[in-house]
């Protein structure tokens, strides 16, 4: 963890030089242990600069997703105090719930550059190239588990802070849990908990947020590439390790917030931010299909649409599909 730990000192010290003695000192180690650190750095991709008298800085590195590129702007925040930085993983929220049954505490976050068995909403396939950044976090909210069902709604504003915090750029929410940039899906959200069985207490929750960073939506199968779009496809250069503390940060915010039970700023915020009011749309549920205009979102974080006849209706569940805007719905 030597060369985490360094990597992590020189990032947090920025322009400044840090000396071999203090690293030695701050790390616990040899000054030789550090110079050792400090070349498997370079040979990975680091530039570290060194002067006599002086020290280390790191003046330029690979965009690598790993705990010493993230844990120094983590600092103070719950989530993403133990981080799990993997190249491909079958599913970020599969690994949470497995770190989950062993123990994991809470505010654990798993991290990959690609998903080999990502999921959406209803058991669909999310598809999880390398171009993208695959994020899992674990909570554990001492709350009734109708109470965590909302996470998901939050997360979406949460996720919109984290974009606009590393890019100077605002998605917008395409109800429920989709986040689109010019009317495209930028995003994913997918929110799992367990609950005990014969208690009905709930253990944990698992929040997976998917994002396309410099993925070309143009190599995703046809029925999705023109609905899909990336921070690239819309001319925003970003670091994925700079993007993944933004969006931890803005989560960790957010589940403060949650737990303190700040719901009304968090409601009026996914309210300004959801692009689905005031479109005509089609609704899409197991009963069939039916245009609907959806007129808001109500206090439970449901659809309030208005039906053909007149008749309202606050929608918890199915699809929405919006014309005008090309995400697509339960991915």
């Amino acid at each position: 963890m030597d060369q985490e730990e360094l990597l992590a000192l020189l990032k947090e010290s920025g322009e400044d030089y840090l000396s071999g003695e203090e690293l030695s000192c701050r790390l616990g180690i040899t000054r030789a242990a550090v110079w050792k650190a400090v070349e498997a750095l370079r040979r990975e991709g680091y530039q570290v600069d060194s002067l006599t008298r002086r020290g280390y800085r790191l003046s330029a590195g690979p965009d690598l997703l790993r705990p010493g590129e993230l844990a120094g702007g983590l600092k103070g925040c719950l989530l993403g105090r133990e981080l799990v930085c993997l190249p491909e993983v079958d599913s970020t929220n599969n690994e949470v719930k497995r770190r989950a049954l062993a123990g994991a505490a809470e505010g654990l976050a798993v991290l990959a550059g690609r998903q080999t068995g990502g999921r959406g909403r209803r058991g669909r396939t999310f598809l999880s190239p390398a171009g993208g950044l695959y994020l899992s976090v674990l909570l554990r909210p001492p709350l009734e588990p109708a109470r965590a069902v909302d996470l998901t709604a939050w997360a979406a504003v949460a996720v919109c802070d984290g974009v606009e915090e590393a890019c100077g750029v605002r998605p917008r929410i395409k109800w429920p849990n989709d986040i689109l940039l010019s009317g495209r899906k930028l995003c994913g959200i997918l929110t799992e908990m367990e609950v005990e069985g014969e208690t009905g207490a709930l253990q944990y929750v698992v929040l997976g947020v998917g994002t396309n960073v410099d993925l070309d939506p143009d190599t995703l199968p046809p029925e999705v590439a023109g609905a899909a779009t990336s921070l690239a496809r819309e001319g925003l250069s970003v670091r994925r390790s700079g993007l993944a503390v933004c969006q931890l940060r803005a989560l960790d915010r957010m589940y403060r917030a949650f737990l303190a039970g700040e719901r009304e700023e968090w409601l009026a915020r996914y309210r300004a931010g959801c692009a689905t009011i005031g479109r005509p749309a089609v609704l899409l549920r197991r009963g069939g299909r039916e245009e609907v205009f959806p007129e808001g979102v109500d206090d439970r974080f449901s659809l309030v649409v208005r039906h053909p006849d007149g008749r309202r209706e606050a929608v918890s569940s199915g699809e929405v599909s919006v014309r005008g805007l090309l995400g697509y719905a339960g991915e």
